[in-house]
């Protein structure tokens, strides 16, 4: 009993409120919110010809880093206090006595990586997203190395942008070697691809840390029976019930437990023979489901749409826009000696530039004194920015005239309501219409 109150105590520390009115039992991906890898959301047999006679002249991305190791080892070190407290008094359950030996296993492979690192994984899907877009665009990238065009690449500076945008040219190079003295160094712009931590995100990160609409929303939505219960059916499953009894915040120790789930299947390549950590053992479908809704109303309302009537989440995200049109603009204007402007970025950034370009799950805000839902609002963190998440515009011309082709996770998708294609369907739209509709003419 003496070596339980200290961990017992460290517990308790980590009061973390959780909610209560989602849809139970989600696709099991939707369940790791953010943190689900990524897979392209289209065919690419099934993308739409540019009218007749427009050619390829120019692609810009702005992409999330892959998948990645957790920032820290904070939640794998609480659980394993606990677990190795409850193995000391035979409090463990039957799937409990595999749990500490996978977490310990998780958290060294993490440590290697670095955390917050890349993984092997992040790297693969890097590499694949470039792979695939050499092959939608084949004509332009041939037309980038015949005319010497450059490939700008830019990041927001941080370890794993920096490596992800390494990895996605290593990776286009191998495939168009021709490129290959194209392809600039990554070079870092904070004020445009990390700008929630910039000068331009002051009022921003003031309303994350002080507003107190903020604050009772969340505990409003953590503060419910349905957390309680979630956390105690996770803890179960590791743990016998008299020692789930005297764990202080039974909500904390059983969101660490979810986050090593969720941050899991980022780490799949350095699992032993690469086959996966099999956390779905220690978590039920529809416990984890409800600590994923936790994770997406948390960043619904500090990163994405968020409150009706506020703009504060992604107002920021303005600077990132204004940069694909300016890209696109000096292409048109021929003062641009670039065929492709590849950015590396995080959540941060792609979340309020899906809100404020008003991308499909993310055209919703939550109406005062209503909370957000799984029930009542389509925003999923799993669809809007999942690991490696992207958001592509190309760039076609005929003559004078210059189409622009938008791709959301490689999926052909329609600007915002109020847009016009240039036909109906269409998944092209004229560059003089783009800024008519987004109020740059």
């Amino acid at each position: 009993m003496r070596r339980l109150a200290p961990v017992l105590a460290l517990g308790a520390l980590l009061l973390t409120a959780v909610p209560a009115h989602a849809v139970e039992d989600p696709a099991h991906r939707e369940s790791y919110g953010t943190k689900a890898p990524y897979s392209p959301r289209q065919s690419p047999r099934g993308y739409q010809r540019p009218p007749a006679g427009f050619v390829p002249v120019f692609t810009e991305n702005v992409s999330r880093h892959g998948s990645r190791a957790a920032s820290d080892s904070e939640d794998g070190d609480l659980v394993l206090a606990l677990w190795e407290q409850a193995e000391a008094e035979g409090q463990l359950t039957g799937k409990g006595k595999e749990f500490g030996p996978v977490v310990r296993a998780l958290q060294a492979a993490m440590a290697e990586t670095g955390y917050g690192n890349l993984s092997g994984r992040g790297r693969q899907e890097m590499a694949d997203t470039a792979v695939r877009l050499q092959r939608r665009l084949p004509g332009l990238f041939r037309k980038i190395a015949d005319d010497g065009e450059k490939i700008d690449v830019v990041s927001s500076g941080q370890g794993r942008a920096v490596a992800s945008g390494t990895a996605f040219t290593d990776a286009l190079a191998t495939a168009e070697p021709a490129l290959k003295p194209l392809i600039g160094p990554v070079r870092t712009d904070k004020d445009l691809l990390y700008f929630h931590k910039a000068a331009g995100g002051a009022a921003y990160r003031d309303y994350v840390e002080n507003d107190q609409r903020l604050k009772d929303t969340l505990h409003g939505i953590t503060d419910q029976p349905r957390t309680r219960k979630a956390a105690h059916g996770i803890l179960r499953k590791v743990f016998k019930e008299p020692f789930v009894a005297r764990i202080g915040d039974q909500v904390g120790a059983a969101r660490a437990v979810y986050n090593l789930y969720a941050i899991a299947p980022a780490m799949s390549e350095e699992s032993p023979d690469g086959k996966g950590w099999g956390m779905e053992r220690f978590v039920s479908r529809s416990d984890a489901a409800w600590f994923g809704y936790l994770s997406d109303a948390e960043d619904f309302y500090e990163k994405g749409p968020g409150f009706a009537g506020s703009d504060i989440t992604y107002k920021m995200a303005d600077v990132l826009l204004d940069d694909f049109f300016r890209q696109a603009e000096a292409k048109r204007a021929g003062t641009s000696d670039l065929g492709a402007e590849l950015r590396f970025s995080h959540a941060e950034e792609i979340i309020p530039l899906a809100a404020l370009m008003g991308l499909p799950g993310s055209t919703e805000q939550a109406a005062p004194g209503e909370a957000y839902t799984y029930a009542d609002n389509s925003w999923r963190g799993a669809d809007v920015s999942p690991l490696g998440a992207n958001i592509q515009w190309d760039v076609f011309a005929k003559g004078d005239r210059y189409l622009v082709r938008m791709l959301y996770n490689e999926k052909e998708t329609p600007f915002r309501a109020g847009c016009r294609p240039v036909a109906e369907g269409s998944a092209f739209y004229d560059l003089d219409e783009l800024e008519r509709c987004f109020g740059r003419d």
